[in-house]
């Protein structure tokens, strides 16, 4: 029986403003593929200004998949992404179209391509109690974790509530440290052959884009938009309320900031994510950088090359 040969799939990754999406629509557009997303946003319904959420009719005709899956109070971790995602690619890859996946949570698209650990499921009352000690204590869960995970507490940002409590939950259920499950056989993607290209532009230019896309999200109507959502029942506390610009926008309805202190701290917070997002695609050997913005012509046509050469070794 003839072997069949893997499907090409390729990831467009960096930094959050760095165009991701406008690359992924010139390799799409370019040869034949549709667009996967892989921002922990863009799955989110009514989220669509403070997200930079493509509206359908920016999209160029390109498919795009994984965009509007959810409700603003949902939560969706990198396992059900992954468990999401992959029929998706093999009905696209089965079809013969290029998928793109595109986005800057990286550990969604470690989850998709490389697996998770086969841990422990979530105990809510455990992440509660979790939860309420961090409140009570800022900087414990961190602590707990340098102290008895040393890799997972120097990989996690201490600000990353989220993966914070994931990993001490998983600490105190299994006595086993997050690093060392990690180290296990993971459920790898298989029958794909991956293709990673990362946008590094100028850090001062970045900087500088990602100030002035906060304040046009405001002006565009952010505040506005989070009013329509919590008027449709979702609480203050919607999981998707706590991303930057969104958690913001929360505090001047409640009359907690004013405009002006809002879009000052989402700018900063921005800029942090996006340097976080920076050193995370750092450690991958396999992201290939290219130099510039998505819209750059020098950077797609670096991307564009290295697409066709990808797919001629592919065949």
């Amino acid at each position: 029986m003839e072997q069949r040969l893997p499907a090409a799939l390729v990831a467009v990754v960096g930094p959050t403003g760095a165009g991701k999406s406008e690359l992924a629509l010139c390799i799409a557009g370019k040869f034949g593929g549709e667009v996967v997303n892989c921002d922990s946003l863009q799955v989110y319904r009514h989220l669509d200004i403070g997200t930079a959420k493509l509206l359908p009719g920016e999209r160029q005709g390109v498919p795009h998949h994984l965009l509007d899956i959810l409700n603003p109070d949902q939560v969706f971790t990198a396992g059900e992404y992954a468990r999401a995602a992959r029929p998706v690619l093999r009905e696209i890859a089965g079809r013969g179209r290029l998928p793109v996946v595109v986005g800057g949570t990286g550990f969604y698209l470690r989850a998709l391509l490389e697996g998770l650990f086969p841990g422990p499921t979530r105990d809510e009352v455990l992440r509660r109690r979790l939860a309420h000690r961090e409140a009570r204590r800022p900087g414990w869960l961190h602590r707990t974790l340098a102290r008895f995970d040393a890799p997972s507490a120097a990989r996690i940002h201490p600000g990353d509530a989220q993966k914070l409590v994931r990993a001490v939950e998983v600490l105190l259920a299994t006595r086993r440290p997050l690093s060392a499950w990690f180290e296990d056989r993971r459920d790898a993607l298989d029958g794909f052959r991956v293709l990673k290209l990362g946008l590094d532009p100028p850090r001062a230019a970045l900087y500088k884009r990602l100030d002035e896309r906060c304040k046009r999200m405001f002006d565009a109507g952010l505040v506005e938009e989070v009013r329509g959502i919590l008027a449709s029942g979702y609480p203050e506390g919607s999981k998707a309320l706590e991303a930057h610009g969104y958690r913001q926008a929360v505090q001047v309805i409640a009359g907690r900031l004013t405009l002006a202190e809002a879009i000052d701290e989402a700018c900063r917070n921005t800029r942090r994510y996006a340097k976080r997002q920076w050193t995370w695609f750092r450690r991958d050997p396999q992201v290939r950088w290219l130099c510039g913005f998505g819209g750059d012509a020098q950077a797609g046509e670096c991307a564009l090359a290295a697409v066709g050469e990808f797919l001629v070794r592919q065949s």
